[in-house]
This record gives structure tokens, sequence and C-alpha cells, in this order.
């Protein structure tokens, strides 16, 4: 067997694992990468990004759908018709051309990519199998990004017409009848596609309501957009499993029991931490549940081998293992960092979309801190008019003391743009008169984040 020695050695390819790789290479630390499959990890291949090209096809084509009848603005189109297969060929054109762009990335900061399977032998030894060919790689800094998996349900699981998210994100025929199974961020981005292409779409949820994560107020324009769209809500039901003709068999609180026919079930019930089948049992890390446990350095409990994005449990976002991945590169480096954010901004793609960024009223009662909130409703928001887009608002929290904001939240179309400014407010230490006082670009969905601010000071204009 070969053996080959390096100062980082990075498993996963995912957005935590790439970015911290690039910026070793940038900082001249020599690195091996090693991915299984493609580069960019699940956000970029099976995640992120192909859900949100999906989401842009169904949203074109319930634009179409619209125009078709006779619509307010006046457009008349024919009946349009959805060829599933070329959109599928439009979302993986997207997909491999980012994938390319991370591989040449890593190419031009000097980064290895060995493409194979790896096993973890000690703290500084890696073996990596590829086509046949075994090598063992020692290195004096090991960094986990081995990214997160979908739970599969013991009484469903992953298996014909019972898919998780991947399969979903690449259906070669849409189903007549979708059967989604948790009402998270998952299965309503996905459930709300499927019913924009003209699926007959039901959602079953153990919670009493949709995305439980979030608070009521919030939640309530995505639970109204639902039931205009005609999707089906089965709440406080659990899944009891299936019956011999492919149906789901849910169960209510009181025992009643229902059966939901479907041609197809997409299990979304959240995902989980990585940790098996790499060796990583040999080093014995210390773990929250099933992540492992690191510090605000990113360092688990074994010297010089560190965990980054999914694999160190939640909050499981793409942007929070990139940050985490440049962080790490620097302290190898030997600079002086520490994963401190202030607030580490969450997107819900639903229709319409969530983001979050900081305390919710809830989170600050709970934490003992006396604040004030206000909101600005879009549907007093000339932007928001032009693109029919009334539903929804901006909240900001602010201390009742200093005005410090400490949390910002909104729901409404194309809000998720807004995150960048809310979290930047949040950095910076913002004040409520500091966003009141900035002039906003007008006509903007942003000037609600000045008029939610104005109106916390109890001086909105506009409302």
């Amino acid at each position: 067997m070969k053996n080959e020695h390096t100062t980082l050695l990075v498993i996963g390819g995912g957005p935590g694992g790439y970015v911290a790789a690039i910026r070793a290479g940038q900082l001249g630390i020599p690195t091996v990468l090693v991915e299984r499959d493609r580069l960019g990890g699940t956000c970029l291949n099976i995640g992120c990004i192909p859900s949100k090209a999906l989401i842009h096809v169904a949203d074109a084509f319930e634009q179409a759908c619209g125009h078709a009848g006779e619509g307010a603005l006046g457009i008349r189109v024919r009946a349009p018709e959805i060829d599933i297969a070329k959109s599928v060929a439009w979302k993986d054109g997207i997909v491999d051309r980012l994938t390319r762009g991370v591989g040449a990335l890593l190419k031009k900061n000097g980064v290895r990519v060995l493409h194979g399977e790896a096993r973890v032998i000690d703290g500084k030894t890696v073996e990596v199998v590829s086509a046949g060919h075994a090598v063992r790689i020692g290195c004096e800094h090991l960094l986990l990004a081995t990214g997160s998996e979908p739970v599969e349900l013991p009484s469903m699981p992953f298996g014909g017409h019972v898919v998780s998210s991947t399969d979903a994100l690449s259906p070669a025929t849409l189903p007549k009848r979708l059967v989604v199974v948790g009402a998270g961020y998952i299965g309503l981005e996905l459930g709300i596609v499927y019913r924009k292409l003209g699926v007959d779409v039901s959602v079953v949820e153990a919670a009493e309501r949709v995305l439980p994560a979030y608070d009521a107020e919030l939640v309530r324009p995505v639970a109204d957009s639902l039931a205009r769209l005609g999707v089906r809500l089965w709440l406080g039901h659990k899944v009891l499993g299936l019956d011999k003709h492919g149906a789901v068999r849910v169960q209510a609180a009181d025992g009643a029991e229902q059966t939901l026919p479907a041609d197809r079930v997409l299990v979304a019930v959240g995902r989980r931490p990585r940790v098996d089948g790499f060796g990583l049992e040999t080093l014995m890390l210390d773990r929250n549940g099933r992540a492992l446990r690191i510090d605000d350095t990113c360092r688990t409990s074994m010297r010089n081998v560190w965990a980054i994005g999914d694999v160190a449990g939640e909050p499981m976002l793409a942007h929070r293992a990139m940050a985490q991945g440049e962080m790490v590169a620097e302290l190898i480096a030997g600079r002086r960092r520490q994963f401190m954010p202030a607030a580490i901004p969450a997107v819900c793609f639903t229709d319409p979309e969530i983001v979050t960024a900081g305390w919710s009223p809830d989170d600050a009662h709970a934490a003992g801190v006396d604040c004030l909130s206000a909101s600005f409703p879009f549907a007093a928001n000339g932007r928001a008019m032009t693109l029919q887009a009334t539903d929804g608002f901006v909240r900001v929290v602010a201390r009742r003391d200093n005005h410090l904001i400490v949390g910002w939240q909104a729901v409404g179309r194309g809000v998720s743009e807004l995150a960048a400014a809310f979290s930047q407010s949040l950095e910076m230490g913002a004040r409520l008169e500091d966003i009141g006082g900035t002039i906003h670009a007008h006509p903007t969905l942003g000037e609600a984040l000045q008029e939610a601010a104005l109106r916390a000071l109890g001086h909105a204009l506009h409302v």
C-alpha cells in the first residue's frame, strides 16, 4: 500500500470541506481532500441548489398557468404543459456547472482531490480506496466534514415508491398523488413544488401545525398559501406504515386511522449527522447525541481533529459549515479565530419564504431579556404590491433599554434576499435608530426593515 503525508486532510467535499480546503490552499497549507461522490456535497448536488432550481421551475409554471385564464395583468397564454425531464436536465446543468467550478477552485489553490472511500485508521492516518487501489495518508490535522443524511422511518424504509428528498429532486415522471411525511422545511418546499406542477399533494405531520420549528405568526401566511394551493394537511397525525396497496396509513391523536392513497411517498422527517461507515468510531470522540461535540474553534475532543458542518450537529446549514471551514483553515495556519457569530440566518424557501436571524420575541422572553418588537406588513409596501406579493411582514426584536437589535424575522415572497441585511445589522450591533435613520431605496422590499424599526420606535410612517 502506498503511503503519503500532508498537513491537512479533509474528509468530505461539501460546502464546509471544500471551503476549508480552498482557504487552506490560499494560506499555503498542503491539503488533501477526500470525497466519495461529487464535489459540492449534499447542498450543491442533492439539496440547496437543485431544490431552488425546481422551486423556480414550479413558480414559473404556476405563473404561466395563471396567465392562461383572465389574469389581472392582462397577459393571456394557452394552457402550459410541463416537460419534467427537460426541467430536471436544466437543474442538473446548473449543478454540473457549480461542481466543475468547485473542482477548478480547488485545483487553482493547490488542493489535491482524491475521489474514493475514506476510512479513519487513527487521528493522524486515513486510508483511501479508489477504483480498487488503496493509499494510506498521514496528516498533522484531520478535518471531518462528512455532512448529514436523511432520516429513514423504520415503518417506511426508502425503496420502491418511498423516496427521500434526493430522489424527489430528480423525478423521471410526476406522480398523480404524492404523500409527504413531515411538514418541516424540506417536506413543504418539495411538497409545494409538486403541487404547483399539478400533483395531488397531502402532507402528514405529527405536530399540530406546519413548520413547528418556527413561531405561529411567521407560519400563518405559509399555511394560508398551502390552503390556496390545495395541499391537504393531516396535522396531529403519526404515520403507521404502508398498506398492501402502497397507501400511507396514518393515525390521529384519538386513535382514528386513515389511509392516504399514494403513487409516491416522500419521507422528509429530518436529517442526521453522517458518522457511520468510515471508521470514525476508532477515534472515540465526544458526542452530543449522534453529532460530534466541538468547541468554539471546531476542535473535537482529540487534538488536531476538527469537525465542521452537519456532522457537528445543529444548525445544519451550508453557510454555517462554510464559515467554520474558513475559520479552521486559518487556525491551522496559526491565526487567532473563534466561531462566535452574533447570528446565523436561516431561510425556508416555501411560498411565501421565511427568513430568521437572531432572537424571536419568544426567544427573548425565554432568555429573560425585556424586549420590544414591531412588524411592518408587505400589504403597505409599494414594491410588494407591484410584485403581487403583499402577504407577510418584516419583524424586528430589540432590547427595550438600549434599543439594541437582537433579532429579525420575515415572511413573504423573496424575503430570503433580506437575510444579509438582517445578519449584518446583528453582527454590527445596530440599534433601532441606526436602521430607522438609514435611507432605504424606494420602492424596495427592504424598506420594510426601516419601517419596522420606526414602528418599534413609535413613529412608523406608512402604517
